[in-house]
C-alpha cells in the first residue's frame, strides 16, 4: 500500500458541537435549562415503567428530584459531555437525554452516548428521529469524519439500538473502566463518512409520515429500508 492511501486531502480540525437546538420534525435536541427541564426529567427516568433505566449509565437513580436538579445544573454547564433534552416538537415536554462526547475535533472523531430515552420515548419516532439528528449534525453541519456508540457489552438494548441505527460493531474492550464499581467490558461501533449518505437516506426514509399507520406504528423497518436502498 502507498503510503499516501490513507492521506486526506485539506484536512482541518473541525469545530465542537455548540449548546443550541436540533429540531426535527417529531422531536427537538434543545440545551438543558434546569428550571425548565428538571421536573419533567427526574420524572421521566425514574418512572416505574422501566427501573433498569439507569443500570448501565455511570450516575443514578437519584433519591430525590433535588438531588437531580443538582447534577442537571453541572449538567447544563458542562461542555463535553455536551449534554442536550430530548423534547416533543409539539408540547416542548422534555422525556430523555442526550450527548456528544469525547470529542476530538482534531481527528475529526465524535461520540454519541449518556443516551436514555423515558418510556414514552422508548421505541418511538422520537427517538430514532433524535439520533438522525445528532448524526446529521456531527457529519453534515461539522464535518466530523467519524461518529462512535459505545456501551456495556452486558446492555443488549444499546447495542441492539447501535446496530438497528446503522453503526457498525467493531469490537470489545476489555476490562475498559470502572462503573458503579464494576469492570465494564465496552462493545466499541461506529459510522464513519463514507458511509453516512446511505444510513441518511435510510433514517430520512423511515422518518417520512407514510412510513406511519394511523396508529404512530412503523410500516417498514429502519434496518429493511437500509437494506433495500443497497440492493437499488
Amino acid at each position: 500500500m502507498s503510503e499516501n492511501a490513507n492521506y486526506v486531502a485539506d484536512w482541518a480540525p473541525v469545530a465542537r458541537p455548540m449548546h443550541r437546538v436540533l429540531a426535527g420534525t417529531a422531536v427537538r435536541l434543545q440545551p438543558i435549562d434546569p428550571d425548565r427541564d428538571a421536573h419533567a426529567l427526574f420524572n421521566a427516568s425514574h418512572d416505574a415503567r422501566d427501573p433498569s433505566l439507569w443500570e448501565y449509565l455511570p450516575i443514578g437513580p437519584f433519591p430525590n428530584r433535588a438531588d437531580f436538579t443538582a447534577w442537571l445544573i453541572s449538567a447544563a454547564r458542562s461542555e463535553d459531555p455536551l449534554f442536550l433534552a430530548v423534547a416533543d416538537q409539539h408540547s416542548g415536554d422534555p422525556a430523555g437525554m442526550v450527548s456528544f462526547m469525547r470529542m476530538a475535533p482534531e481527528h475529526g472523531v465524535i461520540e454519541i452516548g449518556f443516551i436514555w430515552f423515558g418510556p414514552s420515548l422508548q421505541r418511538s419516532r422520537q427517538a430514532t428521529e433524535a439520533i438522525y439528528l445528532l448524526a446529521r449534525h456531527a457529519f453534515d453541519d461539522l464535518g466530523y469524519r467519524r461518529l462512535e456508540w459505545k456501551c456495556n457489552t452486558r446492555n443488549q438494548r444499546s447495542r441492539r439500538a447501535a446496530l438497528r441505527f446503522g453503526f457498525t460493531y467493531e469490537g470489545i474492550f476489555r476490562q475498559h473502566m470502572m462503573v458503579k464499581g464494576r469492570s465494564r467490558d465496552t462493545a466499541w461501533f461506529s459510522i464513519i463518512d463514507p458511509e453516512w449518505p446511505a444510513i441518511r437516506a435510510a433514517f430520512e426514509a423511515w422518518l417520512l409520515p407514510e412510513n406511519f399507520d394511523s396508529t404512530g406504528r412503523q410500516r417498514q423497518l429502519l434496518a429493511a429500508i437500509r437494506e433495500q436502498q443497497a440492493r437499488t
